[in-house]
């Protein structure tokens, strides 16, 4: 893809009412456009990074069984009547008849309800991507705290409580993977369960300045607990010693139990004859919020240092007016898989490597009269600070090699 083509328009400025790291290098790098208060419009490059967390979150929940469904953002006012949340505070009521949905178990209990009348029809679980919004009074923090944003929201029934949390702990094994994936490190922290539920939920927080939480967590082991559940210093696990740090919570799953399935009289016939209740779960990882908390985790001064896994790019070629070398090494690269940015713009070269470290690219590229003439381009992975030249036909190898370890 060459630059000049596939526009990023880059700002010297951050935005003066943010303050987090995110929000800053997202609009200076060009990802997002700050429409208000914790709405944002995604730019190309910024949707690439999206689409990317989605995909792991995708097949993720594709191998738990989960069946991506897409709900209307527009809920009957009267589903949330049934169940008693028609007046919560992060509802946004469009008009006495619809509210706009910030979380769907008043759409997908009625959905299950067609298609659940035995044991035999369980279990069952669906999931969605989709904007979800809040009633959000202090929008801020970027993509971590919004007034809409991208949710990934899955909902499980089951025909026992045992089946149930069976199901509970492998979603619990894929948020781990899709946070792993992603270039994080997640803990498990046991919460309440809010205006969701009255059973207790688990939250996954990652460590970052940028969180509004606190916990205290085990390295060794990986034992978490939020602080406002308790102060204690040694693991109950393991007897190591305990960390403090900030934290965003990323994703939670939560135990409804009969809730919502008796707000809408769902039954089905047990094995027994009996009719009774199913047993529902549900499971939300923020996919922007996600990608926002990625650029907290991993940045530096001068830009974000995005995982291979979720980067825009695999590689950023800087073509120093060797336009057509650039161009052959693109094709050759592309032709192996290797998703290729290529900085063909009629700039000075320090405005090209500081859009590069700014956009945070995995591996850059240089291309040179200086490099060509040792048949060479200069390599600069965006973690690290050593620079070396690599020969022109051990290129490919080297780049699949290193964009798939």
């Amino acid at each position: 893809m060459k630059q000049s083509f596939f526009k990023i328009q880059t700002n010297k400025d951050a935005p003066h009412d943010e303050g987090s790291i995110n929000a800053e290098l997202l609009v200076k790098a060009g990802f997002v456009k700050k429409e208000s208060a914790g709405v944002f419009t995604y730019m190309p490059i910024g949707l690439r990074v999206l689409k990317k967390v989605q995909h792991i979150i995708r097949e993720e929940m594709d191998k738990v069984g989960m069946q991506e469904v897409l709900m209307p953002t527009l809920i009957q006012k009267e589903n949330f009547e049934k169940t008693k949340r028609a007046g919560v505070d992060v509802a946004f009521e469009t008009d006495r008849n619809y509210i706009l949905g910030w979380s769907h178990e008043e759409i997908i209990t009625p959905l299950a309800k067609q298609y659940i009348n035995s044991y035999k029809n369980l279990p069952i679980a669906f999931y969605q991507v989709q904007t979800k919004f809040r009633n959000e009074p202090r929008a801020k923090s970027g993509l971590l705290r919004g007034r809409e944003f991208i949710m990934k929201d899955g909902y499980s029934f089951h025909a026992t409580k045992e089946d149930f949390q069976e199901f509970y702990e492998k979603v619990a094994e894929a948020y781990f993977e899709v946070f792993k994936r992603a270039g994080l490190r997640s803990y498990r922290i046991t919460a309440g369960g809010g205006d969701f539920s009255k059973n207790i939920s688990h939250e996954f927080s990652v460590i970052t300045q940028a969180g509004e939480d606190v916990m205290i967590y085990c390295e060794k082991c990986g034992f978490a607990q939020n602080t406002e559940l308790g102060e204690i210093t040694s693991c109950p696990k393991c007897n190591s010693t305990l960390k403090k740090d900030k934290c965003v919570e990323a994703g939670n799953i939560f135990d409804l139990g009969e809730k919502y399935t008796q707000d809408f009289d769902l039954k089905f016939t047990n094995e027994k004859g009996e009719s009774i209740y199913p047993y529902m779960g549900c499971y939300g990882i923020g996919v922007s919020r996600l990608m926002g908390t990625i650029i907290e985790a991993h940045h530096d001064e001068n830009g974000m240092i995005w995982p291979k896994t979720v980067a825009p790019f695999h590689v950023h070629i800087i073509s120093l007016d060797q336009n057509e070398k650039a161009s052959e090494i693109e094709k050759i690269l592309e032709s192996n898989g290797i998703e290729v940015l290529v900085d063909d713009r009629d700039e000075r070269a320090g405005k090209k490597f500081a859009d590069s470290d700014l956009i945070g690219i995995p591996l850059r590229l240089v291309v040179s009269k200086k490099t060509l003439e040792q048949d060479s381009v200069e390599w600069k992975e965006r973690s690290s600070d050593e620079a070396k030249m690599i020969k022109i036909d051990e290129l490919t190898e080297e780049v699949v090699n290193y964009i798939k370890n």
